[in-house]
């Protein structure tokens, strides 16, 4: 998986750890929004790649589903903090 190129914004706090847990499961991004998708939650890969730099605003009905799916407590997302 290639490096991040960007810095990160200050939007969320769970993005970071996000990327990680993802990267660290070696989901690519193209994957992980599929899965996103089929869990019910519809965001598009511009979107996500925003919430994963920090650039929006991360809502709780995508955080829940992003810990559903990478199969961890809610809580593990702001451990980064």
């Amino acid at each position: 998986m290639k490096t991040r190129e960007k810095s990160y914004g200050d939007k969320n706090t769970v993005g970071k750890t996000i990327e990680r847990l993802r990267k660290e499961r070696n989901i690519s991004q193209k994957d992980f929004i599929a899965r996103l998708q089929v869990a019910g939650l519809d965001i598009n890969p511009t979107s996500y790649s925003k919430l994963e730099r920090q650039l929006r605003i991360a809502t709780d009905k995508e955080i829940y589903i992003i810990a559903k799916v990478l199969n961890v407590q809610m809580e593990k997302l702001f451990e980064d903090l």
